[in-house]
């Protein structure tokens, strides 16, 4: 596999990753009867945190993103896109391996939801995140990171 980077996302990133979002989320969200791009769109924007999101590279080419921010009890996993031409080669694997290891999550609780029927939901269970409620739209799982 080529080298993964993570860089800092700025403000300059917001729209990029506005239409990967829409990319990444189309085919779940329309599923459920709840697609709207625009609302997609200024979804993103209205939680866009370049303080605490990173971009995704791969040979300096963008593949996706990833924000992990700080909340209550530990921290909050939002807006992690691969984008589906990257999609099952292992790099949100990595990518949230290489989180989860950081020293300053470990003993912290992460919590994060998923689209219900979503391929990612594999992806987290596999980390060891635990479902903690759903609803028709959504499932909320957290793991407490050692």
């Amino acid at each position: 596999m080529k080298q993964i980077t993570l860089r800092q996302s700025q403000n300059s990133d917001v729209e990029t990753i506005a239409n990967l979002r829409v990319i990444v989320l189309r085919n779940d969200l329309s599923r459920l009867g709840r697609f709207d791009e625009e609302k997609v769109r200024q979804r993103f924007r209205n939680t866009f945190d370049p303080d605490h999101t990173w971009i995704i590279e791969i040979d300096s080419s963008f593949v996706g993103c990833i924000a992990l921010k700080p909340a209550v009890d530990g921290y909050l996993l939002e807006h992690f896109y691969i984008h589906p031409n990257y999609q099952g080669k292992g790099i949100g694997s990595q990518v949230l391996k290489n989180l989860l290891e950081q020293n300053h999550v470990k003993g912290k609780s992460v919590v994060l939801n998923v689209l219900q029927g979503s391929s990612a939901r594999h992806l987290y269970e596999r980390f060891g995140f635990k479902v903690e409620s759903e609803d028709l739209i959504d499932v909320y799982m957290s793991l407490e990171v050692e």
